[in-house]
């Protein structure tokens, strides 16, 4: 396997290279976190997509599945997509890291740090326009690692010809309900975007 910078090296047809990244992934073992979980979950979504969602980590349900965001979480994200009126086959959703850590905890820096080349580039082959950070870690891992979710949401930021705005994970609104009125306005400014 050939490394660039800590990541596999590019190949002419990005939708072949998603497929190789992916079949790398599945085979990873660069963190500990692969050992304690059921299967990798890579992302899905359309390969050209112009918008992507990145969360933090798959949970339960996820890492049943394969799938991200398909649990409580994911089905709270579906239905404000709808009502955003954006097609979730129309985006790219992927997380920071691929395999679900223990109780749902937060990935450690290092797990991050280990995932994290597979993510730039699923974003550097899939090519969105722009990205949505669902929760802080995302946001501290692709925005600004010092950044507060509660004092960036809703704010867009250019890195590298790309448009980035944080707003707060789907799970953070199942435990305070009051967070979602500031997800809707995140989300019509996203629709506003991308549409």
């Amino acid at each position: 396997m050939n490394r660039n910078n800590g990541a596999p090296e590019l190949l002419n047809d990005p939708v072949e290279e998603l497929n190789q990244l992916r079949t790398l992934c599945l085979d990873c073992s660069l963190c500990p976190l692969r050992s304690g979980c059921s299967q990798v979950v890579f992302g899905e979504g359309n390969p050209n997509a112009k918008l992507m969602f990145v969360g933090e980590g798959p949970g339960a349900d996820e890492d049943r599945l394969g799938r991200p965001f398909v649990g409580k979480a994911g089905q709270l994200l579906d239905r404000i997509l709808d009502a955003a009126q954006i097609a979730r086959a129309d985006v790219y959703i992927a997380n920071v890291v691929k395999c679900r850590p223990p109780s749902n905890r937060l990935p450690l820096q290092s797990e991050v740090d280990a995932c994290l080349p597979y993510l730039k580039r699923q974003i550097e082959l899939i090519n969105p326009t722009h990205i949505i950070c669902l929760g802080a870690l995302a946001m501290r891992t692709l925005i600004d690692n010092k950044s507060s979710i509660t004092r960036s949401r809703g704010q867009w930021k250019e890195i590298d010809d790309r448009q980035y705005m944080p707003t707060f994970h789907p799970a953070a609104l199942l435990r305070d309900p009051s967070k979602k009125k500031y997800v809707w306005e995140d989300f019509k400014e996203i629709a506003k975007q991308y549409q």
